[in-house]
Formats: C-alpha cells, sequence, structure tokens
C-alpha cells in the first residue's frame, strides 16, 4: 500500500517532469520564424501537436496541484464528489484522481 507520503513524492516529481517538458514546449514554440513558407507551414503544422501537448499538460500540472492540496489539507484519498474513499488502485494509475471510481463516470 502505497502512503500519502509516497504519492506525494511521486505527483511532486510528476509535476516536476511536466513544468520542465512545458517550458521546452514553449521554447519551442516561440523559435520558429522560418522566412521560407513550405518551411513556416511544417513548423505550423508541428506547432498545433505542441499546443494540444501543452494544453494537456497544463491540465495535469492543476490537477497534481490539486491533489498535492488535498494531501496538506488531509483529504487526499477520498472522493471530492461523494467523500467515498478512493481506492488505492485507482490512485496506483491516476495518483491526482478526485473522484472514485463511481463518480468518475
Amino acid at each position: 500500500m502505497t502512503s500519502n507520503s509516497q504519492r506525494k513524492i511521486q505527483l511532486e516529481t510528476r509535476l516536476a517532469e511536466l513544468e520542465a517538458r512545458l517550458t521546452g514546449i514553449e521554447a519551442e514554440l516561440d523559435s520558429h520564424n522560418s522566412p521560407d513558407w513550405e518551411d513556416l507551414a511544417t513548423e505550423r503544422e508541428s506547432d498545433e501537436v505542441l499546443e494540444d501537448l501543452g494544453t494537456a499538460g497544463q491540465l495535469e500540472v492543476r490537477q497534481i496541484k490539486a491533489a498535492l492540496q488535498r494531501i496538506a489539507e488531509g483529504t487526499y484519498g477520498e472522493c471530492t464528489k461523494c467523500g467515498a474513499d478512493i481506492d488505492a488502485a485507482r490512485l496506483d494509475i491516476l495518483p491526482h484522481s478526485p473522484f472514485c471510481s463511481a463518480c468518475a463516470v
């Protein structure tokens, strides 16, 4: 069974990874200014993919920060919707989940 302190370390590690990745995505997006129209079109297509990855990463960052806040408040592992305990197996897969399996549907 994973303790809240172990989950906190796991969440903080993932948060650091995401923040580094988001910084890299932002730098990559800022670096594109090819004068060649064809190259610029290819860069723009890549930018759309990077923007989608960045948006997904930002969402996960918010979810992780919320989970860390629940750990600090002592409510981590409780469903924020119904108050039931979130199954440990669910938290193993999705440690930032605010919902039990029933409420996540």
